[in-house]
């Protein structure tokens, strides 16, 4: 009799496939939950450039651009208004102090002064007039008053006479009387010859007061628009270099008009424009620096213009100790100018990245520099080398300063 042979449920054939099976689907599981998903790009290493952090002393400062100016300008400018008249240097010239440079004529300026000049004399012979009138007053009111004091002596003895006399009853009460009233008539005459005497001359003081006082306001006025003319006569207010001359003969000039100027070459300053988002931060005495001729020259911040145009004021520079040899006026320098004091910082080399990062990430190379990571991090205050690192970066790490527009937004970088 046949017996049924059972089939075995594990074979090792499905065993194994099942095992296979499940250490795939294991695979996988651990892949997606602990494997590496970031997105990766193959990349030359020698297209690259790498930069390692640094820590040690950092100076912010900004590039400013300045012009090399001379340490005076003087401007020349028509005080009074006329007609270019002579000219008597060229542009170019150096002149001395008081050297003659332009002659302008004004007609309405000379009539003036003449009118002026008449003026002036008739109230000089005016306050003449009346200085010999009060002289001549005086010398009337003191022989009034020698006459009064002569006719009074005679009427006092008089008087003193005839009060022995009524006293004696020698004459009548009538008469004493007469020869009393007399008397005292002439001691109030001469009273009053004084008094007029003293008002008199009170009056002719102050007359003659307002007229020298009116006389040397006129002579005052005469001598501001005698200045007037002696300006129209244009003279060098300083020893240098006529650099610009703005006349030509026959031609009209405002008061106020620019004719020119004038520069010291002693000395040079440099003057930069910078934008007004640094306006706090600049002061007097901030230090600058700038290359020429293989040479490092030094500036500090004299002068800061407040006005603010187009978005940017001024500062003037000086030189510290002399000026480089051979350096032109309207000459160009690039300057490298400070914001702080020296201070130790972890610091990056500036590079291409920052366009495309903003600052924001790096790429760091890790494992034995064979790839590169993404990472966040902060960056704060700038030079023209580095940036200053706040956040996300250690001394002795490197990076990728280099350009990133051609790693789109890959998470890693395989350096070939």
């Amino acid at each position: 009799m046949d017996r049924q042979i059972k089939k075995k449920t594990w074979t090792l054939k499905r065993i194994i496939g099942l095992s296979i099976a499940v250490a795939f689907v294991a695979f996988v599981i651990y892949s997606f939950i602990f494997g590496d998903n970031s997105s990766k790009l193959n990349v030359q290493a020698e297209r690259l450039t790498v930069s390692e952090v640094q820590f040690g002393d950092f100076q912010e400062y900004i590039p400013v651009i300045g012009n090399v100016l001379p340490i005076i300008t003087i401007y020349l400018d028509a005080i009074e208004g006329g007609r270019v008249e002579d000219r008597f240097i060229l542009a170019g010239t150096m002149v001395e102090k008081g050297d003659k440079i332009l002659q302008l004529g004004n007609t309405n300026l000379l009539l003036d002064i003449m009118w002026r000049e008449a003026e002036f004399f008739s109230a000089s012979n005016n306050l003449r007039t009346t200085r010999l009138q009060m002289e001549q007053n005086q010398l009337s009111l003191k022989s009034q008053l020698t006459e009064l004091d002569y006719q009074l002596l005679k009427q006092k003895r008089l008087y003193e006479r005839n009060v022995t006399l009524k006293d004696q009853k020698l004459i009548s009460t009538q008469e004493y009387e007469q020869i009393k009233d007399e008397y005292d008539y002439l001691i109030k005459r001469k009273e009053l010859a004084i008094e007029t005497y003293k008002q008199d001359s009170l009056f002719r003081h102050e007359q003659i007061k307002q007229l020298e006082e009116s006389l040397r306001r006129m002579e005052s006025n005469l001598e501001i628009v005698k200045q007037k003319q002696e300006s129209l006569t244009i003279t060098a207010p300083i020893a240098g270099q006529l650099t610009s001359l703005n006349a030509e003969i026959g031609e009209s000039k405002r008061p106020g008009e620019r004719l020119g100027q004038i520069d010291v070459l002693d000395s040079f300053k440099v003057q930069a424009g910078i934008d007004e988002h640094y306006i706090s931060r600049i002061e007097l005495g901030r230090h600058g620096t700038f290359d020429l001729a293989g040479q490092t020259h030094q500036l500090v911040v004299s002068k800061i213009y407040p006005e603010v145009l187009d978005g940017r004021f001024n500062v003037d520079l000086h030189f510290i100790g002399d000026p480089p040899s051979g350096i032109r006026r309207g000459q160009t320098l690039h300057i490298r100018l400070e914001l702080g004091d020296l201070t130790e910082a972890t610091t990056l080399a500036r590079g291409g990245f920052y366009q495309t990062t903003g600052g924001q990430w790096v790429y760091v190379l890790e494992g034995n520099d064979a790839i590169a990571v993404k990472r966040n991090i902060k960056l704060g205050r700038q030079n023209q080398q580095v940036f200053e690192v706040l956040d996300g970066l250690k001394p002795g790490e490197k990076v990728i300063t280099s350009s990133y527009e051609t790693f789109g937004d890959k998470d890693k970088l395989i350096l070939k």
